[in-house]
């Protein structure tokens, strides 16, 4: 197997490992050098190449994973803010979960593969050790059965068990709550997202809050930020310092959700992105809006 033909799965690994991008195409790219420089020592009667590629990529994301630092979304860092209340002072980037394009991470583009690079499953995957993160992923993402799981990291099929048991049940007390996988030939997501994405060219407030759930969410990293319910997005939108007026939404494809790049023009008759918006849709009407505002470092990522 060509190795390079793999870069695109294992982006998809280690960015559900790593929960950055930018850190995940690292990774990949440091697998891909130690195997090209180890090939000639490859064993087969330990593994396919498959196999021993992935336990590279988990060696390196779990040396990666040494500082202890867990990335997060801002409903990880506190209770919610009030519509008035000020965004304070940036986080830094190491603390986020960061949005990454579908065609680096999603080599099929499956309704499961999607809901598994959505920031919020990403975020939770981050409260798992990470051996046992890297087991459920390969047990419950990949699909990959306990004995090639053992083989790969080097134990005994009892402990993978043992591993992915305990990583099931952490991730259940930090599992997102279900959402309505994005389909984009679903003609009735597809009518609310028009409708949204019309509604935010308007700078119509009173259709966008309609079409929000009652308990909806919305963040801007890389501020800790954060508002709950109808009542405080409509007030954050309705602040005169709000930025949303005269822009407009671009549709890209992000984290296997709907996602578009926020357009408004710039002071030399340009259009330039001021944010990333990725929309969770749950029963029909929009549950979560995460707008990441680090667009001069994502940009690249995406072109």
């Amino acid at each position: 197997m060509e190795l390079e033909q793999m870069r695109t799965e294992l982006t998809g690994y280690c960015y559900r490992m790593l929960g950055s991008g930018f850190e995940a195409e690292d990774a990949v790219q440091e697998t891909l050098v130690r195997a090209w420089r180890a090939a000639d020592r490859f064993d087969e009667r330990r593994g396919s190449v498959r196999t021993w590629v992935y336990r590279i990529a988990t060696n390196v994301c779990v040396d990666m994973l040494r500082s202890g630092q867990r990335r997060a979304l801002a409903v990880d860092f506190g209770p919610p803010a009030r519509g008035g209340d000020a965004l304070g002072a940036p986080l830094d980037e190491a603390v986020w979960v960061h949005p990454i394009p579908d065609a680096r991470v999603l080599p099929e583009d499956t309704v499961v593969a999607r809901e598994t690079v959505r920031l919020a499953f990403v975020a939770a995957l981050q409260h798992l050790a990470p051996r046992q993160r890297a087991v459920l992923i390969l047990r419950d993402v990949l699909c990959w059965s306990a004995g090639e799981v053992s083989m790969l990291l080097e134990t005994s099929t009892a402990s993978v068990n043992s591993a992915l048991q305990r990583a099931r049940s952490t991730l259940r007390e930090h599992a997102p709550a279900p959402g309505d996988p994005f389909e984009p030939g679903d003609a009735a997501q597809r009518e609310l997202l028009d409708r949204y994405c019309a509604a935010f060219e308007r700078h119509d407030v009173d259709t966008l809050v309609s079409l929000l759930h009652e308990d909806a969410t919305m963040s801007m990293p890389p501020f800790a930020w954060w508002l709950r319910g109808r009542d405080a997005i409509r007030a954050a939108l309705l602040d005169p310092e709000a930025s949303c007026a005269g822009a407009w939404l671009e549709p890209v494809r992000a984290n296997g959700s709907a996602a578009y790049w926020q357009v408004r023009p710039d002071t030399d008759g340009t259009n330039a992105a001021f944010g990333l918006v990725l929309l969770d849709v749950r029963d029909g009407r929009i549950s979560g809006i995460v707008t990441c505002l680090d667009v001069p470092r994502l940009q690249p990522l995406f072109a």
